[in-house]
């Protein structure tokens, strides 16, 4: 072991890093779509500035539309980008055996090397956005991405055999490959490997299976999961498997899992099919957490059970439906920087 380790994301944090959409699929060609990027990336940040500081990376050609649209507490810095999904190109912030802070540097390809997807520029961010925040580099050459990963901070991680496996990642890789290299850089003694994520991620624009927006660890034991009540929605049968599944395992302590179920929004459908709406890709900060809304009737018990899996913490909602249509939620496309440890 290397004395790095991945604290939980319910530990003290420094900042939020997050990055501004920029020409392409997630800021969109019409006036229209690009109001509604904007506004929403906005909303997720200005919501965080109430609890901690935030730095939102933007293209240099898109600093203007930033400065009109994100809060003056939002630091700026600039760089050129391919997308803004912050939680999968920029590092996975560790603690060192001392209690400092470091930043892993995956590889970061596409999301396995996706014929829409382009990284010449985002493949960069991670060194980038660890040199902004002064911290060293641990670089590592596995192909992953920060939403392919939950951890309680004690050695725990979940994730998913169709994204670390994924041949387009990681081709020929082993589970005891993949599982050391994540000792080595976020101090992984103990790996839940789920058989899959969701339906509309697993397609053609998804992340083929991000554990993300299925599972979270709220506490050591405890997990918040996915849950599709009705038996229309592929994910119902999915839902299903993951928690039979999960029931069977424990954490790296050798604890049950204490799972609560947050059910899926009402909607089932949009114009591409299936949604993977989801309140699991929420953002634990400090004294609070960012959740995802749907203008749905599910929305005030989602929060509700999300006050209660992290308490004394303010639940502020904000609708992701726009984040959702282009690919991701709120978790995807932020980043926590945890404090040192003392």
């Amino acid at each position: 072991m290397t004395g790095y380790l991945m604290p939980a994301e319910s530990a003290p944090q420094d900042r939020v890093w997050m990055a501004f959409p920029s020409a392409g699929y997630s800021l969109g060609d019409t006036e229209t779509q690009q109001h509604e990027a904007r506004s929403t990336w906005a909303a997720v940040a200005n919501a965080i500035c109430e609890f901690e500081p935030v730095v939102v990376v933007v293209d240099p050609d898109e600093v203007g539309a930033a400065k009109r649209y994100l809060s003056g507490e939002v630091e700026i810095r600039e760089a050129p980008l391919n997308d803004a999904w912050m939680r999968d190109i920029g590092p996975t912030f560790v603690h060192a055996a001392d209690g400092s802070v470091a930043a892993v540097n995956w590889v970061f390809n596409g999301w396995g090397g996706q014929d829409w997807a382009r990284w010449d520029r985002d493949e960069k961010i991670g060194v980038a956005v660890a040199d902004w925040a002064g911290v060293p580099v641990i670089d590592s050459r596995l192909v992953n991405e920060g939403g392919g990963i939950q951890v309680d901070g004690e050695g725990t991680v979940l994730l998913t055999e169709t994204v670390q496996l994924d041949p387009g990642r990681n081709p020929g890789a082993t589970k005891a490959q993949i599982e050391a290299l994540l000792a080595d850089t976020i101090g992984a003694s103990h790996a839940v490997w789920l058989p899959r994520g969701l339906t509309r991620d697993s397609e053609q624009f998804g992340t083929r299976g991000h554990v993300d927006i299925v599972a979270a660890i709220t506490s050591p034991g405890r997990l918040l999961l996915h849950a599709q009540p009705d038996a229309s929605h592929p994910d119902h049968a999915v839902c299903q498997e993951l928690r039979a599944m999960l029931a069977e395992t424990h954490d790296a302590a050798g604890r049950a899992w204490e799972i609560t179920e947050l059910p899926a929004p009402t909607v089932l459908t949009d114009d591409e099919g299936y949604v993977d709406y989801s309140y699991i890709n929420h953002l634990v900060v400090n004294d609070g957490v960012i959740a995802c809304a749907f203008g749905d009737p599910r929305d005030a018990d989602a929060a509700a059970i999300l006050a209660e899996a992290y308490p004394g913490r303010k639940v502020v909602s904000v609708d992701a439906r726009p984040l959702f249509e282009r690919g991701g939620g709120i978790h995807c496309i932020t980043q926590h920087q945890p404090s040192a440890r003392v």
